[in-house]
């Protein structure tokens, strides 16, 4: 890790000076992450930032941690051989380090402070786009499973409004209250990654299913939160936790174990885009700002391409 914001310093944001010209690698980064850029970042994104921008600091290259070289006298060369390293923990990890290491290097040249750009000059690998898509049976068995079980009804619901809304797990999993509209039967929700509002209608099913929990969970703020509390208060499950949750669940239900909840953001964009719904529709539901960002949730599939067809004859 960074070991450069302690908790108290990452609450009052301080400015720091300008770095010197012979300021290294990792003054650069401290730099950015005092930065209002940096704290307009959701608490999510702040904290997957700092974790990959610690790794990417303490990558070796030629001997010594990339944080360590003088940032004005770094090479394509050494950002190039810590890519390679990254790139043992997977592609989309490796991408994602040069992203964030690129952005805070990006932030320094718009204020002079650096004047070459090594880290764009890495040469990255296209990471393959995942095509795992759930049938609608795999959706009902596991939540009927879930459903069965009280300390797995939230597990239950966060794949439901997942599935029916296309939304992602971790705005499911953080969902309050008062997004809700039960007289309206409607959702309200701004998403968490890009600031995305969306308003969504809420079927009879889900419907009798959140009221359900409301009468049960309607004293917290949180729709979906671990059945038994933690030092006396009621909080979302955590990235692990729910990952292990949603994993047990599919156990018992003897579902496939490449199926994860994320894909069931795609299959839902699929299943509307199988149902003849067009892009600007989608768009609407799924808090995508362009097409071309749509893309990568569509999977080709026989039913999707006998619709489309069968269009040209009518």
């Amino acid at each position: 890790m960074l070991g450069i914001l302690e908790s108290e310093e990452r609450m009052v944001r301080r400015k720091l000076p300008i770095p010197s010209k012979t300021a290294k690698v990792r003054d650069i980064v401290e730099f950015y992450l005092h930065s209002d850029n940096y704290a307009r970042l959701s608490a999510k994104s702040q904290k997957e930032y700092e974790k990959q921008l610690g790794k990417a600091l303490s990558t070796t290259v030629e001997g010594k941690p990339l944080g360590d070289y003088k940032a004005r006298t770094l090479k394509a060369r050494h950002t190039n051989q810590a890519y390679q390293e990254w790139l043992k923990t997977g592609t989309h990890t490796a991408n994602y380090r040069k992203a964030t290491l690129s952005t805070a290097w990006k932030y320094c040249m718009r204020l002079d402070v650096m004047e070459n750009d090594p880290v764009a000059l890495i040469k990255t690998e296209a990471t393959k786009p995942r095509k795992v898509k759930w049938t609608r049976e795999q959706v009902k068995q596991f939540m009927t499973t879930a459903y069965s079980d009280f300390k797995w009804r939230s597990i239950g619901l966060i794949v439901h409004m997942s599935y029916e809304w296309a939304q992602r797990v971790g705005d499911m999993r953080t969902l309050t209250w008062d997004a809700i509209d039960f007289n309206a039967q409607r959702i309200d929700l701004t998403q968490s990654k890009r600031n995305a509002d969306v308003h969504l209608p809420i079927s009879d099913g889900l419907c009798a299913m959140l009221q359900q929990q409301k009468e049960d969970f309607g004293f917290q703020p949180y729709v979906t939160p671990k059945p038994v509390p933690v030092a006396g208060a009621y909080v979302p499950y955590t990235v692990d936790n729910i990952d292990q949750a949603i994993n047990d669940v599919k156990k018992a239900a003897g579902l496939p174990k490449k199926l994860t909840a994320m894909d069931l953001r795609r299959t839902a964009i699929t299943e509307m885009i199988e149902g003849g719904a067009d892009l600007a529709h989608i768009m609407q539901v799924s808090g995508h700002r362009s097409p071309d960002s749509v893309t990568p949730y569509m999977v080709n599939t026989f039913s999707g391409a006998s619709t489309a067809l069968a269009k040209r004859k009518t």
